[in-house]
């Protein structure tokens, strides 16, 4: 499962994106995908963000359950803090 937050991007970029994943929400895509259409779609969203801001969650194995990607200068912050990642807003 992952979850792609998207800030300050063209309609285009979205679009492209609801092919693969649900749009509940503007900017918001939630799916189930393999780890290379994952990382194509990561790609895909950074490539095309230009000045905007692209936030990745996906299943993983560690302690939270999940694995953090981020790219270009978001709202909200995600820290690294000894294994666990918090949110720090900005």
């Amino acid at each position: 499962m992952i979850v792609l937050i998207l800030e300050r991007v063209s309609p285009s970029l979205r679009g492209e994106l609801t092919r693969w994943l649900l749009e509940p929400k503007a900017c918001v895509f939630v799916g189930r995908v393999s780890g290379m259409v994952r990382d194509r779609l990561w790609e895909k969203a950074c490539g095309k963000a230009k000045d905007g801001a692209c936030i990745m969650m996906y299943s993983s194995n560690t302690e939270q359950g999940f694995q953090v990607r981020t790219w270009g200068t978001t709202a909200r912050t995600i820290e690294d803090f000894e294994g666990l990642f918090l949110v720090r807003s900005t």
